[in-house]
Parts: C-alpha cells; sequence; structure tokens
C-alpha cells in the first residue's frame, strides 16, 4: 500500500509495499513533519519509506524518511521492532541533519 497526499502545502509520499499502516502511525508521519519543518525555511517534498523483513529475526520493521528540502535533501533510516518507536529515532536523526545545515 502506497499514498500521498498534501500536507500544509507539502507533497508528501508514503511508500509501504504490502503493509498496512494505521491511522496513528499517519498522524504520527504528520506530527514529525509538523515538527521538523520548524527548523527549516521551506520543505519541499517528504517521502516516507516502510519495509518489513519479517523473515529476519531481529530489526525486522525499517523507515527511513527523505526530507525534501532547497539544496541537499535530509535523508535518515532506522530499524527495529515498532514503527513508532522508529519514526521518533528517524525524526531526532533528520532533526540533527538539519541543525547541521
Amino acid at each position: 500500500m502506497s499514498y500521498s497526499e498534501n500536507f500544509e502545502s507539502i507533497n508528501v509520499d508514503v511508500q509501504t509495499g504490502d503493509i498496512n499502516i494505521s491511522d496513528d502511525i499517519k498522524r504520527e508521519i504528520r506530527g514529525v513533519i509538523g515538527r521538523l519543518k520548524r527548523h527549516v525555511f521551506e520543505v519541499n517534498s517528504v517521502d516516507v519509506y516502510f519495509t518489513d523483513k519479517s523473515g529476519k529475526s531481529t530489526d525486522a520493521k525499517e523507515v527511513g524518511i527523505r526530507f525534501g528540502i532547497p539544496g541537499s535533501d535530509a535523508y535518515a533510516s532506522d530499524s527495529g521492532d515498532n514503527w513508532m518507536e522508529l519514526l521518533k529515532s528517524v525524526e531526532e536523526k533528520l532533526r540533527q541533519q538539519l541543525h547541521k545545515g
């Protein structure tokens, strides 16, 4: 399942493969975008990637987010077992990148 939306004038593309994500996760994605966009002047787009490699014994889930900003885009990913924890981890990694830029 994949979906796109326009959130606060930002094109958001979420790629989930065969994974169905809950409304809570969709709300958290919007929250991450809202919190991170405070750190930059302009956001053109956001791409979110969910991967579930259930065959792996550890860190089967992976979340990656590309924050499309003028200049070089920021990208971060993390793997683990809980989608919400992964979104929070990736948000923090992106925040650190945006502060450096």
